[in-house]
């Protein structure tokens, strides 16, 4: 196991909503709608014999801004906690990320709201995700 392969596990369950890009690198130019995959913090050792290693990741789901209300309704899509386009049911949806992990966890949304990429502004919102891993 790898933090490359817990990134494609997370890449590949969110590959299950249907329109969403998704990217393992912080974009120059992203694409909308995109989910940016960036690792945040890593706690070592939290069991015996370095039996389990926690990896957080935040998610950035990026929707265009072309037209405010449905860029809004796309993202409050996104944030629901079940559906065909929830971020959570997606990434929860094989918890071993293709065998990599023990367990994944989507334990809150924030930063709900826009962000300034270049000169582009777009609505996004952020994704705390806790991956449970050897």
């Amino acid at each position: 196991m790898s933090i490359a392969d817990l990134r494609d596990g997370l890449a590949t369950n969110l590959s299950t909503i249907s329109g969403l890009r998704t990217s393992i690198d912080i974009p120059d130019n992203p694409n909308p709608p995109m989910a940016v995959i960036a690792l945040e913090t890593v706690n070592y050792d939290e069991a015996f014999q370095r039996g389990l290693t926690i990896y957080r990741f935040t998610i950035t789901l990026l929707a265009s801004r072309v037209s405010e209300r449905r860029a809004q309704a796309k993202l409050d899509a996104y944030t629901s906690d079940d559906g065909a386009s929830s971020v959570k049911s997606a990434i929860e949806s094989d918890k071993t990320l293709g065998g990599s992990a023990y367990d994944v966890r989507v334990t809150e949304m924030s930063n709900y709201g826009t962000v300034s990429l270049g000169e582009v502004i777009y609505l996004a919102a952020d994704y705390a995700v806790a991956v449970y891993a050897d």
